[in-house]
């Protein structure tokens, strides 16, 4: 039993003579069985070749069970943190009031630029920097004697 014998492989196999049928060609003229409505019937959804996006086959689709939309988020918005005026009480007099204060106090949680706005009042002199004041926060500020320095970026 020393003969050589070719080894078998996936490329070699082929389906035996006469087991492989060809695909019935439908559609291609009324003499033949298959022609006219193609085995499909008359008419109705099935006999058609398409549906149309988004037909859930005669549920109501998700695009009328949702409600509308109202109005406009916009997806390029750049928020504010605010903080108020009456929050920076809590500093003493002549200090220096940056984010990184404010949010070694806590008083800013949320991370991005930070607005000062004019709500409550000041009652002394600091100097505050932030990205951004209301014009009413700039005034209160500088009333109290402070200055208010913009931060850029």
């Amino acid at each position: 039993m020393s003969e050589e014998r070719e080894q078998l492989k996936l490329h070699h196999l082929r389906p035996a003579p006469g087991s492989k049928k060809r695909k019935v060609r439908v559609g291609r003229g009324e003499g033949g069985r298959r022609g006219k409505t193609a085995g499909r019937g008359t008419k109705g959804l099935k006999a058609r070749g398409t549906l149309r996006p988004g037909f859930e086959g005669g549920q109501i689709p998700l695009a009328r069970r949702l409600p509308k939309l109202k109005g406009f988020r916009n997806p390029n918005r750049d928020p504010f943190v605010v903080v108020n005026v009456a929050a920076l009480g809590v500093f003493d007099a002549g200090a220096t009031v940056g984010p990184d204060e404010l949010r070694s106090r806590g008083l800013v949680k949320q991370r991005g630029r930070i607005k000062v706005l004019a709500e409550g009042e000041i009652d002394r002199a600091l100097t505050v920097r932030a990205h951004a004041f209301s014009a009413a926060a700039r005034a209160k500020i500088e009333a109290a004697g402070g200055t208010a320095e913009v931060i850029e970026g």
